[in-house]
């Protein structure tokens, strides 16, 4: 399927914001009619998150205030990419800096677009087995309880809209689907 009339050029583009972890531009784009329109796009560098199953079939979660919804989430762990650095890494220094834990089995599942709209940002999801367990080292600003979930349980708090973090349902669910043998 051909699908290059659809591609937006850019025209120009201004700064609006420069952060520690996003930066915000306000784009002028020519549309495939030839007309123009602005887009406001957030850029953020990506992240991974980890899927951590135990031999048990549990999830290791971790519970952590989320500023922006002014709320306690349960999520699997993860975190941002560095400038550089290999999302595979990234994901394998996430799990043992929350969880305290390392995988003798890595295995990619996949990416998502949290929020396409308007964000750049890009979700690596792995899955890690074979668990081995240390020490935690958090960030000096964050705070998060480790939980072990079963992965029935995982499921049904998804379902039950008890889990509203789209790369947890994301990481969950489809892992969900590859554990019944439907493949892609």
């Amino acid at each position: 399927m051909n699908t290059n009339h659809l591609n937006e050029t850019k025209l120009e583009s201004q700064k609006i914001f420069e952060g520690r972890i996003l930066h915000v531009e306000k784009d002028k784009v020519q549309l495939e009619d030839g007309s123009q329109a602005f887009r406001e796009v957030v850029r953020h560098s990506g992240g991974v998150c980890v899927l951590a199953l135990t031999e048990q079939e549990e999830i290791l979660f971790v519970r952590q205030f989320r500023y922006p919804h002014n709320t306690v989430t349960l999520e699997i762990p993860a975190g941002k990419l560095e400038a550089g650095e290999n999302p595979e890494e990234c994901g394998r220094r996430e799990l043992l800096e929350e969880c305290g834990c390392t995988a003798g089995e890595f295995t990619y599942l996949g990416k998502v677009f949290p929020t396409p709209a308007y964000c750049s940002e890009v979700i690596r999801i792995y899955l890690a087995k074979d668990l081995h367990y240390g020490r935690q080292s958090l960030d000096d600003d964050e705070f998060l309880d480790v939980e072990k979930i079963p992965f029935a349980e995982a499921v049904r708090l998804i379902l039950a809209d008890a889990v509203p973090d789209s790369k947890t349902q994301i990481a969950v669910l489809k892992y969900a689907v590859l554990k019944s043998g439907m493949q892609a």
